[in-house]
């Protein structure tokens, strides 16, 4: 049940259903109201799974010796899960579907991803005005490209990462960024202005 719901909302985002989870998993409908009495308690068992997976791909970058190498590892693996799970997205960038539980998860994924950022500044790869805050956007701008012409070439997201990651580059002589990273409040109130399609 859980598998099938992963890979539906991976596909049509958290708009699916409980009927639409019972049908992709060949089950009758009664059996997923019992093991879930509504669709925020199945998103909320998915949700922990894959907060789980994003801070590992972040406490292993971290383990890498190249500060970059361990960032670019990093962004590239994000990237792909946003980029191919519709679902994730939302759950992680959206507030439409659980306030509480995205800001529960903020303060699990900021540290390890904070780390990971200021490291590769620290180390003299990463352009000193890119901030930890920037990562979620990065992975929604590689969703984005997916969901626009992910049908067209499935890997179109990846040419934008490395565009994105050479920009990220530190560069004697560049200029700052003209825009700052948005500040937590910032993103809280960007993250409840996005009500996914559904």
């Amino acid at each position: 049940m859980l598998q099938a719901a992963r890979e539906l909302f991976a596909a049509k985002g958290l708009e699916a259903t409980l009927n639409d989870v019972a049908h992709h998993a060949n089950l009758g409908v009664g059996t997923v109201y019992r093991r879930f009495a509504t669709k925020e308690e199945l998103i909320d068992a998915i949700f922990e799974d894959s907060i789980d997976e994003i801070v590992t791909l972040a406490e292993t970058a971290l383990t890498q010796q190249n500060s970059w190498d361990g960032f670019v590892w990093f962004v590239e693996q994000l990237c792909e899960r946003t980029a191919t799970d519709r679902g994730l997205r939302e759950m992680v960038y959206s507030k439409a579907y659980g306030g509480r539980r995205v800001e529960v998860s903020r303060l699990r994924l900021d540290p390890p991803i904070s780390r990971l950022v200021e490291r590769a500044c620290a180390d003299g790869y990463l352009r000193p005005d890119v901030m930890p805050a920037d990562m979620p956007i990065i992975s929604l701008l590689a969703g984005t490209v997916s969901e626009w012409a992910g049908h067209v070439e499935p890997e179109l997201w990846r040419r934008y990462v490395g565009l994105m990651l050479d920009g990220m580059r530190h560069r004697d002589g560049r200029t700052r960024l003209a825009v700052a990273a948005l500040k937590d409040e910032q993103m809280d109130s960007a993250m409840r202005g996005w009500h996914p399609a559904g």
